[in-house]
């Protein structure tokens, strides 16, 4: 189904440098909490400028593992895991309340959103820390792949939920992102990054690695903020979209 707006995020205050250029041009910010990447400096200046730019604010919680960017996975007994991720989420919703703003969104970062595609009890302790950390406020969205074990999981908890498709990553055929240890796995040729965000908006899905299209209904698109070339990647698609009559907003927050 063609859309006529979409939600625009990307993950920020990760150290990419390119926060100033990429604020302006999306509608959510997803905000490093300070464990894959990040401190408590980071988000108040990253919190700050997206509220200048009257960006929606969301908190970015990964695996407390700097050395790889988060992008491994851990093992974690489970209630560490939550424990970790309902303090990530904590410091940037604390942090967002100071300068009087509601925290919109959670999005799992890296090897702890891609495992929530499939496994059930890594997205059950994303989830539950969701709620945990939210219970008895208005519950942020949990952005997550469309029919993902988090999407469920969220769901089954009566969180609401942000179903996300990626402009600057490969798709696999069973819906999964590619591996970034393969080759064409980021797109960072602004026209590819353009006809893939097109191809969500107004066809509803995207093509994958073998050339079938995958039907993936969303709310909201990603751009990475350490893909090489993101602005100029924000900035095409943005550009695209208003010659298309596609308007960039917020996703609908009940």
């Amino acid at each position: 189904m063609r859309r006529s707006a979409i939600d625009l995020n990307c993950d920020l205050g990760e150290g990419a440098g390119t926060d100033g250029e990429l604020m302006p041009l999306i509608s959510s910010a997803n905000v490093a909490c300070g464990a894959h990447a990040g401190d408590e400096g980071t988000i108040r200046e990253t919190i700050a400028l997206a509220l200048r730019g009257a960006v929606g604010v969301g908190a970015h919680p990964g695996y407390p593992d700097r050395e790889n960017f988060g992008r491994v996975p851990m093992k974690m007994p489970r209630a560490d895991l939550v424990a970790e991720i309902a303090r990530q989420i904590r410091l940037v919703r604390e942090t967002a309340t100071a300068f009087g703003a509601p925290l919109r969104h959670v999005k799992a970062h890296g090897a702890l959103y891609n495992e929530a595609l499939r496994d059930e009890d890594i997205a059950d302790a994303i989830a539950s820390a969701i709620a945990r950390e939210t219970g008895g406020e208005k519950a942020p969205l949990v952005f997550a792949m469309p029919g993902s074990a988090l999407e469920q999981r969220a769901l089954a908890l009566s969180l609401p939920v942000a179903r996300e498709g990626f402009i600057d990553r490969a798709y696999e055929p069973d819906g999964a992102l590619r591996s970034r240890k393969l080759p064409g796995a980021l797109h960072v040729d602004p026209k590819v990054a353009v006809a893939q965000a097109l191809s969500f908006v107004r066809e509803g899905g995207v093509r994958t690695t073998d050339g079938t299209f995958l039907r993936l209904a969303v709310d909201t698109l990603c751009v990475h903020g350490d893909t090489p070339g993101a602005p100029a990647i924000a900035t095409a698609v943005r550009q695209a979209f208003a010659e298309g009559g596609i308007a960039v907003t917020p996703v609908a927050w009940r």
